[in-house]
């Protein structure tokens, strides 16, 4: 009865240290954290960054704010007027590199080198982050007809699942 206990136990503390692991979504505590930062530009624009340490994440919970914007403001879509991407590298090592070098002694002895190198990700290599960030106008009635247009509704419904 006691090994019935934990097949149970370790599956359940695997997802629990997963829900850790997953930054909760909500605003900022401070510049460079991990979360949104919204700013009201003019009336029916906006301009809304989102930090963290996937970049695919931090896109989405940028769009996931647009949405709540638009949706708080009483509009149905949001375009996407600009958008940029910083990639923070701090703490990120790991790569594939070539050096070549050179060198004179005394005696007129002179050498060339050339070395390979390949560094592996000793900190995990996710010590980085990346801020998302997007300028957007909103808008009500029919969505235009365009790539960077999104209905706020649709996106708000389907990213908030992922959020956190």
């Amino acid at each position: 009865m006691l090994r019935m206990k934990h097949v149970f136990l370790i599956p359940a503390l695997a997802v629990m240290a997963a829900c850790v692991t997953t930054p909760v979504y909500g605003p900022a505590k401070s510049e460079r954290a991990e979360g949104y930062v919204s700013q009201k530009i003019e009336t029916g624009r906006y301009r809304v960054s989102y930090t963290d340490k996937d970049p695919a994440r931090a896109r989405n919970m940028a769009l996931l704010r647009a949405s709540e914007i638009t949706l708080q403001e009483g509009e149905d879509w949001f375009e996407i007027t600009n958008e940029t991407m910083d990639a923070d590298a701090t703490g990120r090592s790991g790569g594939r590199s070539i050096s070549i070098g050179g060198s004179a002694g005394s005696g007129g002895y002179s050498g060339v080198g050339v070395g390979v190198g390949f560094g592996l990700p000793l900190g995990g290599g996710s010590a980085g982050k990346t801020t998302h960030t997007l300028e957007i106008v909103t808008g009500a009635g029919a969505k235009p007809d365009k790539a960077e247009a999104y209905d706020a509704r649709q996106v708000d419904m389907n990213l908030r699942v992922t959020s956190g």
